[in-house]
């Protein structure tokens, strides 16, 4: 069974915005992952990136990463290889290929997904579609890179409707410059109590 680890950039203040540059999102600061890199960081994010997976992502990611990953195999060339498969209604082929689109409903496909053989699935960025996963609780694993500021933003990690869920560190990392890189995995269910 594949599993779904979500990796993705966040602030103290559990804003995810792209890291890139200006033009990759305009809905946020841009450069903020820039002035926080170190050897240690470029390290962990390679790792990362060369282990084999699958991509799991939102429409709008997808566009913006279609107009800047096929012209930049010498960086990830994974990226290209990886089936990229797409929750998107509108949307049902593209040029960059390997990819797959899932319309409808997409918990239901991407459960039938988790349950084929294959590289676990990564998803990045894709915001709406992290709330939908979390939502359906399809989600394994959270690797995150959590930068030591806030950036008040209205795109977050933890929404309005995140169920509740207990996970394990299976692997963190401080670098120099203060960004926390931790794996947490999947634990169980959490009891609540009502007030």
């Amino acid at each position: 069974m594949r599993k779904i680890n979500v990796l993705e950039f966040v602030s103290l203040d559990g804003v995810i915005e792209a890291p890139g540059d200006p033009e990759e999102d305009t809905s946020g600061p841009p450069w903020w992952i820039r002035m926080h890199s170190d050897p240690v960081s470029s390290a962990a994010v390679k790792k990362q990136m060369n282990m084999p997976f699958d991509l799991l992502l939102g429409r709008r990611t997808f566009d913006l990463w279609a107009q800047f990953w096929p012209q930049h195999n010498d960086i990830w060339p994974g990226v290209n290889s990886a089936t990229k498969y797409v929750a998107s209604n509108t949307v049902t082929s593209h040029e960059w290929q390997p990819s797959v689109f899932l319309n409808g409903d997409i918990a239901e496909k991407i459960t039938k997904l988790k349950q084929q053989e294959g590289p676990d699935l990564h998803v990045y960025g894709s915001a709406n579609l992290v709330q939908t996963l979390m939502k359906h609780d399809l989600v394994d694993a959270f690797w995150l890179k959590i930068f030591p500021i806030t950036l008040g933003g209205e795109k977050r990690l933890f929404a309005e409707g995140t169920i509740p869920a207990a996970f394990k560190v299976t692997e963190s990392t401080v670098t120099s410059k203060g960004v926390i890189f931790v794996n947490y995995e999947r634990a169980g269910a959490v009891q609540t109590r009502s007030l």
